[in-house]
């Protein structure tokens, strides 16, 4: 007889990111996996979210709290109806020899979170793992997003219910029905000036429009990140502070820092900017900027 190893090749790495995505709408990619031994192949798929292990695997302390290295968990959070935020077509079936089989990876959260991971197993024979892949996917209720810096927030998702807060009677009621509300959130950069470098430090943020069919087309997003006389007397500078996005299009704000002259080391700069991003809502960032001269290695 002959001894033969099965072999596959997959189209992706191990990390397969779908995006951002509105809530509620559904994203699709393609992952292609091709037979290259000489034999078929019988496979079936595997979701992390749906083994029947996970709810005894979760009995554990957060990775966030234990481990620097990693922030989010293999299944991080999941739709409120129940239903898996990935899935996979076809789930078993065989691949002959020499040929190829493409796998659908849908993408469909119900809520807005950052947060959103799986990991898909590719199982030959019922047993052997061909194949690992992280499933990543974030949403937003809103037609933009702003991402970059120093994560602040945590990443796991509380399953409390917030009560909404009644409104007062009078005319408070009526500045509260007529006021626009804005999300203010905070961004952290952190800058680290090499000691006695000609190139001074650098960062970035990355403002993102989202394509999504319930969005009018024509509904372009706006930014803009303001800084003030501090930003420059400490030594901050922006390069492509504003700008509009068209659907699907990103672009990033660059901020860069060389000391000044009268800079105290034991006191590093620590500043703020405010980014207004306008699409189908304004919402506001308080973006903190935080240098440090460190030593050359």
């Amino acid at each position: 007889g002959h001894g033969v190893v099965p072999s596959t090749e997959c189209s992706v790495g191990e990390v397969l990111d779908m995006g951002y995505a509105v809530a509620g709408d559904t994203v699709t990619a393609t992952v292609k996996i091709e037979n290259t031994s000489s034999l078929t192949l019988p496979f079936s798929i595997q979701l992390e979210s749906l083994s029947p292990t996970r709810d005894r695997d979760r009995q554990k302390i957060p990775s966030f709290l234990t481990s620097s290295l990693q922030r989010t968990e293999i299944v991080g959070t999941q739709n409120y109806n129940g239903l898996s935020v990935f899935s996979v077509s076809p789930t078993e079936g065989k691949i002959e020899a020499g040929t190829s089989q493409d796998f659908v990876v849908t993408f469909s959260p119900d809520h807005e979170s950052l947060y959103y991971s799986d990991r898909l197993k590719v199982l030959l024979f019922g047993k052997q793992t061909a194949h690992e892949i992280q499933l990543r996917g974030r949403a937003r209720d809103h037609s933009m997003f702003v991402e970059g810096g120093v994560p602040l927030d945590v990443p796991v998702e509380s399953l409390a219910v917030t009560p909404p807060v009644a409104p007062q009677e009078g005319a408070d009621l009526v500045a509260v029905c007529l006021e626009p509300r804005e999300a203010v959130r905070s961004l952290l950069l952190l800058l680290e000036y090499e000691e006695g470098s000609a190139e001074p430090a650098r960062a970035e943020i990355t403002v993102g429009a989202i394509q999504s069919p319930r969005l009018a087309a024509k509904k372009a997003v706006e930014f803009s990140l303001e800084g003030g006389a501090e930003l420059q007397r400490a030594g901050f500078a922006l390069h492509g502070p504003r700008g509009a996005l068209e659907r699907g299009e990103r672009q990033r704000i660059g901020v860069s820092w060389l000391p000044p002259a009268d800079l105290q080391t034991s006191e590093p700069p620590l500043v703020s900017a405010l980014l207004t991003v306008k699409g189908d809502i304004t919402e506001s960032y308080r973006v903190l900027l935080m240098a440090r001269v460190v030593s050359a290695p």
